[in-house]
């Protein structure tokens, strides 16, 4: 597949980081690269796929593994045990609203544990409430329990007014981010995954967690398992992608700001870089990726391709005006080319043929974008419209 934005020369400026050559950002839409990407219905042995049969049976794990060697690294699949611990429960949360219980879930391997603690608004109602699952990358104040702090980032009492509960955990239960203590988490239950080339790092331990989220949540009687949207921010919205690629369980999924290696397109070379990514956080991503930096086009995979991953599941990707680093267009164009997969189903995009202008949201299902009016972050305009878009699909889901 070609596709070509322009055929001007950029000319590179580079510094030199870590021994790396990185060429200074582009943010002049004029001076993306012509660039070439792989074909998502077309197999590694060349063969077009015509049915949601082929695809789910050949093309999707061919392409979930090419992820797993050259991205995110392969997600280990066994434990020994694992335990869920209410530490509190409290039935009468957010002004009555709501119950909150704190959850410790706890996995064994090979003597090691992990801890993940999940934090659970549930609204007051008779039936089993859908879920959002937020992989909460930022400082754990903005998921206070308590509701002494409250965030935007997380606006617990706006989503279960809507009829939602809101479960969180923090990354770095998971895996901290750094690049030196990363494998302080659940890379110790899995040693050899440090040492292997195509080994998980900390992206892929934040969606494992997300995974083991989700297993608490099925088992939960008091919210809906079979309705929970996986959500993230920023690096955080990379580990939501990744976790509803690889765990057909999650409903929906939810990318804000993800950006390279997100949902943005990488062979675009806008904003954010593979090499400058690679080099400014070593511990995201499998070793195996830092062999495309500054070649791109050498990726067997884009990102349009882990989109396709996650149908036939509604997915809703955004950015934000003043977020260039993050490629709102490239994040657009991804979701587009990824219309092919979600046909196969019979599922047709009600995406525009070009980016819609600032806060003009289209969340029709199955693909959603919003490019919001101001910088990097999660809002509640992005909050209220994840809300639309779940109201949607579950009210779908229920008519069928």
């Amino acid at each position: 597949m070609k596709y070509s934005l322009c055929i001007s020369v950029v000319v590179l400026f580079y510094s030199t980081i870590s021994g790396q050559k990185l060429p200074e950002p582009n943010y002049d839409e004029g001076k993306v690269v012509t660039y070439s990407l792989p074909e998502i219905l077309r197999t590694n042995n060349n063969l077009v796929v015509k049915t949601k049969s082929m695809w789910e049976n050949h093309r999707r794990p061919e392409i979930l593994k090419m992820f797993e060697n050259n991205v995110y690294g392969k997600m280990p699949r066994l434990y020994d045990s694992l335990s869920f611990t209410i530490i509190n429960n409290n039935k009468n949360a957010l002004n009555g609203h709501a119950q909150l219980k704190e959850v410790d879930i706890k996995i064994f391997r090979n003597n090691q544990s992990v801890v993940i603690h999940v934090i659970l608004f549930i609204p007051k109602s008779t039936i089993p409430a859908p879920v959002f699952l937020f992989i909460n990358n930022r400082g754990k104040e903005n998921t206070d329990p308590t509701r002494k702090n409250k965030s935007e980032f997380w606006p617990a009492e706006m989503v279960i007014d809507s009829g939602y509960a809101m479960a969180t955990f923090h990354v770095g239960d998971l895996a901290p981010d750094n690049k030196d203590s990363f494998m302080n988490g659940v890379l110790r239950l899995y040693p050899e995954q440090v040492s292997a080339n195509n080994g998980m790092r900390a992206i892929g331990a934040w969606a494992w967690g997300a995974s083991r989220v989700m297993d608490y949540l099925q088992a939960e009687s008091e919210v809906d398992g079979k309705k929970v949207a996986v959500a993230g921010h920023s690096r955080g919205g990379k580990a939501a992608l990744w976790a509803a690629a690889q765990d057909k369980r999650f409903a929906m999924c939810i990318s804000n700001c993800s950006g390279n290696s997100g949902a943005a397109l990488s062979r675009r070379r806008f904003g954010e870089t593979v090499a400058k990514i690679n080099t400014s956080f070593p511990h995201w991503f499998t070793p195996n990726y830092k062999k495309f930096n500054n070649n791109e086009q050498a990726l067997p995979i884009d990102q349009h391709m882990l989109v396709s991953l996650i149908a036939p599941r509604p997915l809703y990707a955004t950015n934000a005006s003043k977020d260039l680093w993050a490629d709102p267009t490239g994040t657009f164009l991804s979701l587009k080319h990824a219309e092919e997969v979600y046909a196969l189903y019979g599922l047709k995009s009600s995406l525009p043929s070009k980016p819609p202008a600032i806060n003009q949201p289209i969340h029709m299902l199955p693909l959603a974008y919003h490019n919001r009016a101001g910088i990097h972050n999660l809002t509640i305009y992005d909050w209220k419209n994840f809300v639309d878009f779940a109201n949607l699909y579950y009210r779908k889901s229920t008519s069928d």
